[in-house]
């Protein structure tokens, strides 16, 4: 979602990544931008970690969506970001057509813990869902993809250029409190929230674990309240 220049702002500036698709996007299409794009901000990020949102209302068919994506051509992104053997959290996300998100997430599913996965469906209470064909895949629909390869193209020349204005990760470990710079960034100096008197808060007293007596709400601390 988003304009391709919408970049984030300040501090943040060339940290997010924008790559907005018209209509039809198909599977042959999203790869040619997808894996482009999503190795350079690995090279340029090289994260400890990431976290994959795998919204399926891009899911051909879907009710509010307008991509033309098969299910495994979904899933082909799963397993190029698994590809970095780095730690990932897999998240679900949109879809609108209640028997393709099973579907999808099932199969991506098995894609994460690299099993295998039959096509045919075993019987379930919810096996009438998935009829007439009763399978994992489906197949797409002939909608018109409304994305040139010249768009697609200059879309992504555009943002990988955008990439180049952060500064690449050293090959060493970052270590923080060194000088400031996008590596190692400013501390910010963050105010504590301390809960007010009606909400259980106590000034009187630095453990977290003690509640005042002197609660608007007159409530009392049970000795064996904060026991573990």
């Amino acid at each position: 979602t988003g304009d391709v220049l919408d970049i984030g702002y300040a501090d943040g500036k060339n940290y997010a990544i924008n790559f907005p698709l018209n209509d039809g996007m198909d599977d042959e299409a999203y790869e040619s931008v997808f894996k482009p794009v999503l190795s350079k901000v690995m090279e340029h990020f090289a994260p400890g970690a990431i976290v994959l949102q795998c919204g399926a209302d891009s899911l051909s068919g879907d009710r509010l969506g307008c991509f033309n994506l098969s299910v495994k051509g979904h899933a082909d992104c799963v397993a190029f970001m698994r590809s970095y053997n780095i730690p990932m959290l897999v998240l679900g996300g949109g879809g609108y057509t209640l028997r393709n998100v099973p579907r999808c997430w099932t199969y991506e599913t098995a894609v994460v813990v690299g099993e295998g996965v039959k096509d045919d469906l075993p019987f379930n209470d919810y096996y009438d869902y998935f009829g007439p064909d009763y399978s994992l895949h489906l197949p797409v629909s002939n909608m018109e993809n409304l994305n040139s390869k010249e768009y697609l193209n200059r879309t992504k020349t555009q943002l990988i250029e955008i990439l180049r204005e952060v500064e690449p990760v050293p090959g060493t470990q970052i270590q923080t409190g060194q000088v400031e710079s996008q590596l190692n960034p400013r501390g910010f100096g963050m105010e504590v929230d301390e809960p007010s008197k009606d909400e259980g808060g106590n000034a009187k007293s630095d453990n977290p674990d003690e509640r005042s007596d002197d609660r608007m709400d007159g409530r009392k601390e049970h000795s064996a309240e904060l026991l573990s």
